[in-house]
């Protein structure tokens, strides 16, 4: 008697399970028969960077400054938010910037302190404003069928949407508590910002139904097929364009941490007529914080005089000979000079040299203490007072006038007839750029000059007037040759006669 109960008992416990295990199994695998999972599904915002939305904490009337509140909301510092960004003061959830004044950030002071511009009218923020920098940008679904979708089939692409009361496509960034209950808004989305391409394009609607989420339900798009059938194995893509955009939500209120995304989920379905799903799949996005990259770049300024030796070449028309004398980087020593006309050896130069980058350029300057004075005698003003050699406090060389057409500080003129227009002058040809404010050969001339402004004359330098080298831009060495001439005549006086000339690099930062 008890083995038949044993047996019994161990026939019922074998049925059970089996009859639990068939129940279980048969409709399992018969639900993979409704649907199949789409293939190469994926989903592509061009704008993965969250949203900023932060609370007011200070804002007063007519001020370019804003507190932000430090707790309790998706933002609570000013981390991710950068100069340049495009932002609004919402004054509820429910507002969003629709028709409101944006300004932009300019500045970052501290991690709950900004400024912008223009500043605020008359009226200061409340502590129930918000910040709102919205980022928004285009989202594009592919994917490939595994079924086929017939006339009247469509497809259907549910986005996730706030769980909130009131209105969820308000133009402003959503956040919640979980990324389960937040999500993103659909602005002003409209048909006309949607395309679908694939399985003939013409074939799906073109008025696509968009459904705003609600607190109950995310939010929808609806692409309806018309008149044909989209065969299996089908890749097709949905974009939604970049104006306006879909909104990407503000980082979850609670939880969330800089620099780790919220990830969220895209379902997307292909359905018949009767709206049975065909094929199904998620597909996630993941939205994080952008990364501010910045780096200050030094303010350069080289500039280099470097010395003429070679004996052959030509400086501004004038071909060296190894009697021409050499300059040094800080000298020009004409040495023993006769006192007669000489083309060939009263020639000399220094090269010039700018590198900078500065945004607005550079200008040098050219600037000489005197004229050439014996001894370093002072030649009291730009003239000499009588003769050519002789000034009222003693003896120079004066600098040239050039020719009848008298060259100074400020105006060039050909100097050819070193015979009769005796003295010191210079011209300038470019080397490496075109930097020369004036060049030797302009206006077909031969040896166009000018002469240093004379600072005892004064012939003080202004902005124009004894510039040599010149650029509104930044540069990389730029390079001039200052080409130096010396003619006296026969009755000058002996001795040693000389005076300083300076450059001046200034660049525009």
């Amino acid at each position: 008697m008890k083995r038949f109960l044993y047996r019994s008992i161990l026939f019922l416990l074998v049925f059970s399970q089996a009859s639990i295990t068939y129940l279980y199994i048969v409709p399992k695998y018969t639900s993979k028969l409704d649907s199949a999972n789409l293939t190469s599904a994926s989903a592509t915002l061009s704008n993965s960077r969250l949203s900023y939305r932060a609370g007011v904490a200070t804002g007063t009337a007519n001020s370019s400054t804003v507190a932000i509140d430090a707790s309790g909301n998706a933002d609570n510092d000013t981390n991710h938010l950068f100069p340049k960004d495009v932002l609004c003061f919402s004054g509820s959830l429910l507002d969003g910037c629709y028709g409101q004044t944006t300004y932009t950030t300019a500045n970052i002071a501290d991690s709950t302190n900004f400024n912008f511009t223009p500043a605020l009218g008359t009226t200061a923020l409340s502590a129930n404003d918000y910040v709102i920098a919205s980022q928004s940008g285009s989202l594009t679904i592919a994917f490939t069928t595994v079924n086929a979708i017939p006339t009247n089939g469509d497809i259907l692409i549910t986005l996730p949407a706030i769980d909130t009361t009131g209105k969820t496509c308000d133009g402003m960034p959503d956040t919640n508590s979980t990324v389960a209950t937040n999500g993103f808004d659909l602005s002003t989305v409209a048909a006309a910002d949607i395309s679908v391409t694939g399985c003939t394009d013409a074939d799906w609607n073109a008025t696509e139904t968009i459904t705003c989420g609600t607190s109950s339900a995310n939010h929808t798009i609806r692409i309806d097929r018309q008149t044909s059938t989209c065969a299996a194995s089908s890749a097709i893509t949905v974009a939604i364009d970049s104006s306006p955009g879909v909104i990407n939500p503000a980082p979850i209120n609670s939880g969330h941490t800089q620099g780790t995304a919220d990830v969220y989920e895209i379902n997307v379905k292909t359905r018949d007529g009767a709206d049975a799903t065909l094929d199904n799949s998620d597909v996630k996005v993941a939205p994080i914080e952008g990364v501010f990259v910045s780096a200050t770049v030094d303010e350069t300024l080289s500039f280099a005089v470097a010395a003429v030796t070679a004996d052959s070449g030509s400086y501004c028309g004038i071909t060296r000979t190894s009697s021409t004398p050499d300059s040094t980087v800080y000298s020009i020593p004409w040495g023993t000079i006769p006192s007669t006309y000489a083309a060939a050896t009263n020639n000399t130069a220094q090269q010039l040299t700018v590198s900078t980058n500065a945004v607005s350029g550079y200008k040098v300057y050219i600037e000489e203490n005197d004229q050439m004075g014996k001894n370093g005698n002072t030649c009291t003003g730009a003239t000499p007072s009588a003769g050519e050699f002789t000034f009222s406090a003693g003896t120079c060389i004066r600098d040239t006038l050039c020719g009848a057409s008298a060259c100074s500080h400020t105006t060039s003129a050909d100097w050819t007839d070193m015979a009769t227009y005796v003295g010191l002058g210079y011209s300038l040809a470019n080397q490496s750029g075109t930097d020369a404010k004036f060049l030797f050969n302009e206006s077909s001339r031969t040896f166009s000059s000018k002469t240093p402004a004379d600072q005892e004359a004064p012939e003080t330098r202004s902005d124009t007037s004894a510039e040599i080298m010149t650029n509104t831009g930044p540069v990389s060495g730029s390079s001039i040759y200052a080409c130096y001439r010396l003619a006296i005549s026969g009755t000058q006086p002996a001795g040693h006669y000389y005076n300083k000339i300076k450059y001046t690099a200034v660049p525009t930062f």
